[in-house]
């Protein structure tokens, strides 16, 4: 083999590419393919904020976490965590440094883009019944026409008893869908611009076709659909006004490509970041630092409302620690660092010109932190100090751990927010990290297995 020249040996030393993990680490294809066999459950057992809650709240207790009480006193190594409105959830384990060295906050969002019913969603035309829906969060709308839904939610009765629904995700269950024009006869509606190929108010989910078999009945089709959910679920419709139903797509998580390299499914924005962080929370034991895991709602609407970042939730959550170990919590939250844990736009080649090469993320190069995020001209965002930078890229090295950078497209494709601003705002260093997906916010959205898989081993060095 030649020699280097001094001009390859400089350029080895000075220059930097993110490598592929899949030559540089091929022994990590087996790992992350494990890991990822739990992930795919966590999808399929959380498409809503609410399942997602359950089944976090389900892992920790089998991990040994209690419920948190603001009266106790607990010792490093304790597991606790705390449910916000069955939507929403924290988990701690407390560390051996003292509070006032700060805490480490690790923040992803479980809700995702989605159906939602109108508060009076039931009606029958030309004898077909129908639900009306409001989209939620950022969606192309074309791309929920023709897919397979299912219902999932909650209604809280008259009398106070809530009851779970779940319709289209048992093989024996009926599906749902959205129409959509042939091609013969759409010739017109292939003239309108394609963010309005199927419009919000034609977003409509087909139930039922068939009559209630009696004789001057007003609405045969309604009625039949009515009494077979009442039959069901003893509901009727007085109970949709106190009631949050959503329609998501009727599909399992599977492999994606002949080599099953990729993940395939619902929801991983940001649902990715959530097991990814629960999981990486339940695997710390002793932590140096204190630990702050937030399941949060409502990221895909501006983080506003109750259950959201918005809110005060989570200073309400550390303001107990630090009354608990007698500190002022503006000490607590000045020292503390947080990953605003949420996904990026992954390089997609068949759609280059709204990418920066030189500055995104691509698939099979780890977790991408994101330093800012926003919209042009940096509207909207916590944009993360050199400090902070390097003291994550520092945890992330340390630990072998595969990363790369990435921003969310050029500069004037367009943009989006994280919960980083919101944390940020309570005067704690905050960076976006997560995982790079391709067809984001679509009813199939794709990762990488090793990806997920280093930003699990990203989560537990940060929280080591």
């Amino acid at each position: 083999m030649s020699k280097k020249t001094k001009a390859q040996e400089l350029q080895e030393q000075l220059t930097w590419t993110f490598p592929h993990i899949g030559k540089d680490s091929p022994e990590q294809i087996e790992k992350a393919s494990k890991y990822c066999e739990g992930y795919k459950e966590f999808l399929n057992a959380g498409k809503t904020e609410r399942e997602c809650v359950k089944a976090a709240v389900k892992m920790l207790k089998k991990a040994g976490y209690r419920p948190f009480d603001r009266n106790a006193s607990y010792e490093p190594g304790d597991k606790v965590y705390y449910v916000n409105r069955g939507k929403a959830l924290i988990a701690t384990t407390f560390g051996k440094k003292p509070l006032t060295e700060g805490v480490r906050i690790n923040g992803a969002h479980i809700d995702s883009p989605r159906l939602d019913l109108k508060p009076n969603p039931l009606y029958e035309k030309d004898e077909i019944a129908f639900f009306k829906t409001h989209y939620y969060g950022g969606i192309r709308k074309y791309q929920w026409g023709t897919i397979p839904l299912a219902i999932h939610g909650v209604v809280v009765k008259k009398n106070g008893e809530t009851v779970d629904i779940c319709i289209g995700e048992d093989e024996t269950d009926p599906v749902f869908c959205v129409t959509d024009l042939l091609p013969h006869l759409s010739a017109k509606q292939n003239e309108r611009p394609l963010k309005d190929g199927l419009k919000g108010e034609e977003l409509n989910i087909v139930i039922g076709s068939l009559p209630y078999q009696e004789e001057d009945i007003k609405e045969p089709v309604k009625l039949m659909a009515l009494s077979l959910l009442n039959e069901r679920y003893k509901i009727t419709e007085k109970d949709f006004f106190r009631a949050e139903l959503e329609l998501v797509p009727a599909v399992k998580a599977r492999d994606v490509g002949l080599d099953a390299s990729m993940i395939g499914a619902y929801g991983q924005d940001d649902r990715v970041c959530a097991y990814t962080a629960l999981t990486a929370e339940m695997d710390a034991k002793k932590p140096a630092h204190t630990t702050v895991t937030i399941l949060t709602d409502k990221e895909e609407t501006g983080s506003d409302g109750n259950t959201g970042l918005n809110s005060d939730y989570v200073l309400h959550y550390i303001e107990d620690l630090a009354g608990q170990a007698g500190v002022p919590v503006r000490d607590v939250l000045r020292n503390s660092l947080c990953l605003s844990s949420d996904v990026n736009a992954a390089y997609d080649p068949t759609f280059p010109d709204v990418y920066e090469g030189r500055n995104s993320s691509y698939i099979n190069k780890g977790c991408v932190l994101t330093k800012y995020t926003g919209a042009r001209g940096k509207s909207g965002s916590n944009d993360a100090s050199a400090e902070t930078m390097a003291k994550v890229i520092g945890i992330m090295e340390e630990e072998g751990v595969y990363w790369q950078a990435g921003e969310l497209g050029a500069v004037d494709a367009g943009g989006g927010g994280t919960i980083a601003k919101l944390v940020a705002h309570m005067n704690v260093d905050t960076v976006d990290l997560g995982v790079p997906i391709l067809s984001m916010h679509s009813p199939f959205e794709l990762s990488s297995k090793l990806d997920v898989y280093n930003t699990y081993k990203a989560f537990k060095a940060f929280y080591k």
